[in-house]
């Protein structure tokens, strides 16, 4: 058997093998985590199957392969042709960690929505006194206190953007571990300009930015990288948070904090690994 191709859609893959299948070819179809595969039985068909596979992928809509599932019996591919799952994309680009932070993400924000925002403060935003100092989780839970619906929602774009691939190749203890961090670190540098009155995952993110970007130019091939254009935008948005330019109040002493200390982690990490 050889593999003909790979794609992320299954009902594509076997509405093509269904095809093929009318020619007189057997095809195969193999799904894993990340792509549907299609393998062919008899290697001499191949140059047949190339040559088919390329007039398919350039218009699958015609007529003669929706059909063609009619005709070999098997209409799951027909119908369920154009059945697109945003939560199948979500899922497939990020880790069990990164799912569950966004998870907590938004069901803290609903609770905030309900009983208001300093409710939720009083047992979640960064320790103010010394009774608080032992509660542990509060030097990282204020990372889940978001205070719009514009907040959390650019947040957990760039925490499943980010955080997601870098759980995928790195692991789910890698991405804790800078999570818990720089969450840390961020607040601490925050809570000196602005007290306890902060909330939201951007120390983290820009930590991550700082990461994943770095990491990319030193050791590419460990699959993480940043285009050099969105970290170009990422420190501008930095410097346009310090002058007020759009009126929105930023915590830019955590995402200078946060984007240094991606920056360190990413350094020493692939200082390292190249030892």
């Amino acid at each position: 058997m050889v593999r003909v191709i790979a794609i992320a859609s299954y009902p594509l893959a076997q509405t093509f093998v269904d095809y093929m299948a009318t020619q007189g070819v057997l095809l195969t179809v193999k799904t894993n985590d990340d792509a549907t595969e299609i393998w062919l039985e008899d290697e001499t068909h191949l140059d047949q199957v190339l040559n088919e596979l390329n007039s398919f992928l350039q218009n699958p809509q015609q007529h003669q392969y929706r059909a063609a599932s009619w005709q070999s019996g098997n209409t799951t591919a027909k119908l369920d042709y154009e059945r697109f799952s945003y939560l199948q994309v979500i899922r497939s680009k990020a880790g069990p960690l990164t799912l569950l932070v966004m998870i907590l993400a938004v069901l803290v924000y609903m609770l905030m929505q309900l009983v208001g925002d300093y409710s939720v403060m009083r047992w979640l935003a960064w320790p103010q006194h010394n009774g608080q100092y032992l509660q542990a989780w509060r030097w990282v839970s204020h990372a889940l206190l978001h205070f719009s619906l514009l907040h959390i929602s650019f947040n957990l774009v760039w925490w499943w953007y980010l955080g997601g691939p870098l759980e995928k190749q790195l692991g789910s203890a890698k991405l804790f571990v800078l999570a818990v961090v720089s969450a840390f670190f961020s607040g601490w540098v925050q809570s000196l300009f602005s007290g306890i009155l902060f909330g939201g995952l951007s120390g983290v993110v820009y930590a991550l930015i700082g990461y994943v970007w770095l990491t990319g130019e030193r050791r590419p091939m460990l699959g993480l990288s940043l285009p050099r254009g969105i970290m170009a935008f990422s420190l501008l948005w930095l410097v346009a948070g310090y002058f007020d330019l759009f009126g929105l109040r930023l915590a830019n002493a955590a995402h200078s904090a946060g984007l240094l200390l991606g920056l360190l982690m990413a350094f020493w990490d692939t200082r390292q690994r190249s030892n």
